[in-house]
């Protein structure tokens, strides 16, 4: 079975660099992961350039993670995601007979001459079913690449976790925290330290925000399984408590 190092997005399209569209789906991703017990490592955002998009996609081929790539898939000369991965990897671009059939049965003749280039892929690749548009997707040595359309893509995903790596699922983590009222993170660095060393399945985190009035606080909390996130946020509030360091709770 197939064990990631990390698992990473790869969002792609000039239009998100210029900001013209506003990202989604980062945050797609992770209303994804996180319910299965998964979590992001990485994310890069790149422009539609093949060079660069060849490079990138050589690295990630070579990492050995699970990668979700969004955008430049499409049938226009600007969309060259297809051809970058298919260069990346030294293999030809073929036409998947099945992508042909879905394409086909969506647009009928109106798949030729265009639509139908969106069926082409690196060599054995296999396709990601498309619930929008019948335009699939595919996927090839646990890349999978979808649309820069955050409706399409996001169920593709769906279908790209469940259908390939339930084996992966884990229980959800939880997000506990305190709001300290006042200070600075610098008096709570030995702490931090010390927390860390006595409690490896927990990420700490240290958030520290300064309002309009310029009031400083900081957001001082646990990630992990509920249980231990619960026992890793009492030993915050203890630790508060013998300060005597003012805080609240975060909802």
């Amino acid at each position: 079975m197939f064990n990631p190092k990390r698992i990473g997005l790869i969002i792609i399209g000039d239009e998100v660099l210029s900001s013209k569209r506003q990202d989604k789906h980062l945050a797609n991703a992770n209303s994804l992961l996180k319910p299965r017990g998964m979590a992001l490592s990485w994310v890069q955002i790149l422009g539609d350039e093949p060079t660069l998009l060849t490079q990138t996609l050589q690295r990630s081929f070579d990492s050995g993670d699970l990668v979700f790539c969004f955008g430049g898939i499409g049938s226009t000369p600007d969309d060259r995601t297809r051809q970058s991965a298919a260069a990346a990897l030294n293999l030809p671009i073929k036409r998947h007979p099945e992508a042909v059939a879905e394409i086909e049965a969506q647009f009928g003749e109106g798949a030729y001459p265009q639509r139908i280039h969106m069926a082409e892929y690196p060599q054995g690749a296999s396709i990601i079913p498309n619930f929008y548009n019948r335009v699939p997707g595919f996927s090839i040595r646990h890349h999978h690449f979808m649309p820069g359309f955050p409706m399409m893509s996001k169920p593709m995903m769906e279908w790209v976790l469940d259908t390939h790596y339930a084996h992966l699922f884990g229980e959800p983590t939880v997000e506990k925290a305190i709001r300290l009222i006042g200070g600075s993170e610098s008096e709570w660095v030995e702490f931090m330290e010390s927390f860390e060393a006595h409690n490896p399945n927990l990420r700490l985190f240290s958030l520290p925000t300064i309002n309009a009035h310029n009031e400083r606080a900081i957001e001082l909390g646990v990630e992990g399984l509920a249980s231990r996130a619960e026992a890793g946020l009492q030993l915050l509030i203890a630790e508060a408590q013998r300060r005597q360091h003012p805080w609240e709770p975060v909802k």
